[in-house]
């Protein structure tokens, strides 16, 4: 099935108070996140480059990449970030290091929703999101 441009709402999230801390998410910035329900944006264009984009009234973010090739990130926290998306097995696999941690996000559709695993060390935390 091929992704032209999906819009999802953020429905429920699991974890993310831990997943929060053990990033290192300011207190504040933590609290505006934590209230906030972003729509996220996916869709793909003719030359195989992906859009990401988290839309929020605090705060829009997007990136742009193709799979495999790494890239430079900037986070809604304002954290660089070395990058790099994959496809493994029907779901999207995001890699990102910086200061040296690791996070994977990885995004599979299941159920009708897109549920995005985001892990640290030993932390998961869950974020689904149904289409609009």
């Amino acid at each position: 099935q091929r992704l032209n441009h999906v819009k999802l709402w953020i429905i429920t999230l699991k974890n993310f108070d831990n997943y929060t801390k053990v990033l290192g998410v300011g207190f504040a910035t933590w609290q505006v996140g934590s209230r906030t329900k972003p729509i996220f944006v996916m869709s793909l264009n003719d030359q195989g480059t992906i859009c990401m984009k988290s839309q929020s009234a605090f705060k829009t973010t997007e990136v742009k990449f193709k799979l495999n090739e790494p890239f430079d990130k900037t986070t809604a926290d304002d954290w660089k970030m070395r990058t790099v998306v994959s496809l493994d097995n029907g779901k999207l696999i995001q890699k990102q290091d910086w200061d040296g941690k690791e996070i994977s996000i990885e995004r599979e559709i299941s159920d009708e929703k897109l549920v995005a695993k985001c892990i640290i060390g030993d932390m998961v935390a869950v974020r689904m999101n149904v289409k609009e």
